[in-house]
């Protein structure tokens, strides 16, 4: 397994987004065993980084419900976990009759902070990025009330999700020099529109994390061979699945990239772990990147 860094931490190259196993396109859940066994099995293939949210659950009223599978496969793992980085998100709001909002207040994300700690479990949250942009706020001013839960204790790194470069800017502004240490937006062969922001990163040594790299749930991810017929002949080449060379292909795109494909199965996460290992040459990842639209020359 490949490593790279998120700030001071260390994590494997690809991790787990939780997400599907609480939320997700087709609205198809798996059970709580076996949910759990999907996180075990991400840790068995050495993943180190699962990335979750507050808002990741069924149904408004059981928020929370992502961040508590999470904290109980990592509870039961048989493994060593002290070099694991579970990293949550806050600042969607989701209420009765599944009413959808953004929160950047202050006492709105110490109020999640609080919450996301409860559930996960831990004293400090190791990265706690913000979600969504509030339009309603100046976003330099929801930076500052990161910065005021980082000096409470609550959070120890401070990242972003959903981000223009012009925001993740006011970030690096607001938070000064390395305060900010990951960038979380889409990012996938059938939404490559944040190679900018991708590429900002890697300039200034700040992580980024794609979300649904394979093209997301509900079949997204499942059909990208046939959508890019590019990933299934590599894939066929090198005797791996479309999704393992779409990982790899990204990985390959830059070193500060972390790929967090989401999984509601043992065998999804185990198969995109293996991308980690997988050599593209420099040609095959032109191709790939040729087929989406992306001139990274």
């Amino acid at each position: 397994m490949q490593h790279r860094s998120i700030g001071p931490y260390t994590v494997s190259a690809i991790g787990l987004g939780a997400m599907p196993m609480s939320m997700n396109n087709d609205k198809v859940y798996p059970d709580h065993d076996e949910a759990v066994a999907t996180v075990h099995a991400a840790l068995d293939a050495g993943v180190t980084l699962i990335d979750t949210a507050d808002i990741y659950a069924p149904t408004w009223d059981q928020m929370g419900h992502n961040e508590r599978i999470v904290a109980e496969a990592v509870r039961t793992w048989g493994g060593d976990t002290d070099g694991l980085l579970i990293t949550t998100k806050g600042g969607i709001t989701r209420s009765e009759g599944e009413q959808w909002g953004r929160d950047g207040s202050l006492a709105y994300l110490r109020s999640a902070v609080e919450k996301s700690l409860r559930e996960l479990g831990v004293e400090a949250i190791d990265l706690y990025q913000y979600h969504r942009p509030d339009r309603w706020l100046v976003y330099g001013e929801i930076m500052e009330h990161l910065a005021t839960l980082k000096q409470e204790g609550k959070i120890r790194e401070i990242g972003i999700s959903n981000a223009s470069v012009e925001e993740i800017e006011i970030a690096q502004q607001v938070l000064g020099e390395g305060g900010l240490v990951s960038v979380q937006n889409e990012f996938s062969p059938r939404h490559p529109g944040s190679y900018d922001e991708l590429r900002y990163c890697e300039e200034h040594g700040i992580a980024f994390l794609p979300w649904s790299p394979l093209g997301g749930t509900g079949g997204g991810g499942r059909g990208v061979g046939d959508r890019f017929s590019v990933f299934r002949e590599i894939g066929e080449a090198h005797g791996v699945s479309p999704q393992q060379v779409v990982l790899a292909w990204e990985l390959a795109l830059s070193e500060v990239l972390v790929a967090i494909p989401g999984a509601r199965r043992p065998a999804s996460i185990a198969d995109s772990a293996r991308a980690a290992d997988l050599a593209l040459t420099a040609e095959e990842v032109e191709r790939c990147s040729r087929a989406v639209g992306l001139d990274v020359g």
